[in-house]
């Protein structure tokens, strides 16, 4: 079994948490710090460029058919995540910045390379887990944001003139760009996808090591204990155990097909890393951005381990005989 679950372990949460043990022993100081920001806030920009030029038109299109399953796995993302992150961050015991993160979490859109991978695995409607995640991506970059303003009234996260030209300038400009410029660049995307990957999670172990230094900087990890560590790990797995029941629930009480239904438990479950790390980085000051992706990362590799074991005997019971 323990051999199972390290078999299990993503690469990049390896690296993740490498990225943070650098900005704990050596975080950006003094003239360091702008030149880390701005390279920062340019891998927020590729980032999302990227994000844009690999969503298909297909996809959007394919979105406008199969509404209810659509309708569901939204519903599940963003009305259902939020409530319980509302209830559990509400706990009494957790430290101010890790429930702000813990909500945060809640707020986030839904993964999209892992939610059609699973949905494979396990046989499911892959076509639309394709559309489901996309889309999902695509409104997250408007309501997640929005949700954040509305319900984190007691963190700083606030849309204030400067917030939202920075979540236009930094988010939705960059994704429109890259997904208008996809008729010339979509084929060399998707040529070299292990090109763009390495991009892709480069951005976010610079964005990751420069929140966590200036958190590290702000004093973090004197405010973050194991008894706050141990808390969160707790409440991460509880919310996704209760995301996965209630998903897989849903698509029996709608009488959705079992390939429907597969795409409900997995793009209805899962939360974003890709896209929580950048919006963190526009919506929250430097020293908090640490804390708020402390249960991002946590419940990414929770969430995959759950998942892919859930997958893989979900797959083998409907495996044709041989």
């Amino acid at each position: 079994m323990i051999r199972r679950l390290a078999a299990l372990l993503d690469p990049f949460i390896l690296a993740l948490l490498g990225a943070v043990a650098l900005a704990s022993v050596l975080p950006p100081r003094g003239s360091f710090v702008p030149v880390a920001e701005r390279a920062a806030d340019a891998g927020i920009v590729v980032l999302f460029f990227l994000h844009g030029a690999k969503l298909s038109r297909e996809a959007i299109v394919g979105g406008l058919l199969n509404w209810r399953l659509h309708l569901a796995v939204l519903a599940a993302t963003f009305v259902l995540f939020p409530l319980l992150g509302l209830a559990f961050s509400a706990l009494p015991g957790l430290s101010p910045p890790l429930a702000a993160g813990l909500l945060f979490l809640t707020l986030l859109p839904s993964t999209v390379q892992s939610s059609i991978a699973f949905t494979a695995m396990a046989r499911g409607n892959v076509a639309a887990a394709v559309c489901s995640a996309a889309f999902s991506n695509l409104l997250g970059i408007v309501v997640t944001p929005l949700l954040a303003v509305a319900l984190m009234s007691g963190s700083s996260a606030q849309l204030s003139l400067s917030a939202g030209t920075a979540i236009v300038i930094k988010l939705l400009l960059p994704f429109v760009a890259g997904h208008l410029a996809r008729p010339w660049i979509g084929g060399w995307v998707a040529r070299h996808k292990a090109l763009v990957g390495r991009v892709d999670r480069g951005s976010i172990l610079l964005i990751v090591y420069t929140a966590f230094g200036a958190a590290v900087v702000a004093g973090l990890w004197r405010r973050v204990d194991p008894l706050d560590l141990a808390e969160i790990v707790a409440c991460c797995l509880a919310i996704l155990a209760l995301a996965l029941s209630a998903t897989w629930g849903a698509g029996r009480l709608l009488r959705l097909p079992r390939e429907d239904a597969v795409v409900l438990l997995f793009a209805g479950s899962k939360k974003s890393l890709a896209s929580g790390v950048p919006i963190a980085g526009v919506l929250f000051p430097p020293a908090e951005v640490g804390a708020i992706l402390l249960p991002v990362m946590l419940f990414h590799q929770f969430q995959l381990i759950a998942c892919a074991l859930i997958a893989r005997r979900m797959g083998q019971e409907t495996a044709p005989a041989m």
